[in-house]
């Protein structure tokens, strides 16, 4: 999204008699009215947004068109190489050393973040073994397993509803987040709060990876009232099927879901929702690229970046 933003920037150009900072931010209202239209963004890109209306509020009057631009596609570059790509790798510096030998790590999904932790244990030649826990419809572990299997790490793959039967044989479970909200709670990819519930039940530490740009001063107590709901042919799929494949397969796999959907009784309505929230008492750790915090830190470090970023209300 940064980047496209980038190249809506360079591509703009100022009316005779406008000033900069205030037409270019009114020329990006219909790119962001257009991707909200298409898809609810996420906590992140709600960040990212609110923070290049204040760069481009923040630009100098004084500053020609030409410097004006380029200082807002400097600041993009420089956002998105040290809050998300090094703000990921640091973060892995820091988890990496919750992973010690011979432990039995169990993870959901698949998590960029917690990826790259557990690529970086292996190359430090720790012995773990990883429990790759997967659910439909998106089936992204299956992903993170292949790479975890070509890097030599070794690793189970299971399905969400066997969680229970091995949860006793697991030191500590790694999780990602999509946000992480003022009130400690965790919005992650949909079955998340199932894992975490169960680790707590378990007595098992719960860490969750999140790199600060998904920080958000909002509060949220359930999944019901914000979230987003996916395509719900998608749970009408074969099993073998992740909705990856292309051409003539995945024509077939979609006739396959709109048969299974003609099938279907006429009341019944499929939800698919791809989020849900992990409430704080089920959240042991949060490691972020600026180290590890509670949960109940998180409003604290909200207060403490807001001071290094321009952090303007705006509606969009």
């Amino acid at each position: 999204m940064l980047l496209a933003f980038k190249e809506v920037v360079r591509a703009y150009q100022l009316p005779p008699g406008k000033v900069l900072r205030l037409d270019l931010d009114k020329a990006l209202k219909p790119h962001i009215q257009y991707l909200i239209d298409c898809r609810p963004h996420s906590i992140a890109m709600g960040n990212a947004i609110k923070w290049l209306r204040g760069q481009i509020h923040g630009l100098d009057p004084e500053a020609g068109p030409g410097e004006a631009k380029e200082k807002i596609v400097e600041a993009i570059d420089a956002y998105v190489e040290e809050r998300i790509t090094f703000a990921a790798q640091a973060l892995a510096e820091v988890a990496v050393d919750k992973i010690s030998d011979g432990d039995v790590v169990l993870v959901y999904g698949r998590s960029y973040s917690v990826e790259l932790t557990l690529l970086k244990a292996k190359a430090q030649g720790k012995n773990f073994r990883v429990l790759v826990v997967d659910s439909r419809p998106l089936l992204e572990g299956r992903r993170l397993l292949s790479t975890l299997s070509k890097a030599g790490v070794s690793s189970t793959y299971l399905n969400l509803n066997a969680v229970s039967y091995v949860m006793r044989g697991v030191s500590k479970i790694l999780l990602g987040a999509a946000a992480m909200l003022s009130n400690g709670a965790v919005i992650s990819r949909a079955g998340t709060a199932v894992v975490a519930m169960l680790a707590r039940r378990f007595n098992i530490p719960a860490i969750f990876c999140c790199e600060t740009y998904k920080f958000s001063d909002k509060v949220q107590l359930d999944s019901i009232c914000w979230n987003e709901v996916g395509d719900p042919s998608e749970l009408l799929r074969p099993a073998g099927s992740n909705g990856e494949a292309g051409g003539q397969t995945g024509q077939l796999q979609g006739g396959e879901a709109q048969v299974a959907a003609a099938a279907l009784p006429p009341r019944l309505k499929m939800l698919n929702i791809r989020y849900d929230l992990t409430p704080m008492k089920y959240v042991s750790l949060v490691i972020t690229e600026v180290g590890m915090i509670p949960p109940t830190s998180v409003p604290v470090l909200l207060r403490e970046s807001s001071k290094d970023d321009v952090n303007l209300n705006f509606e969009f």
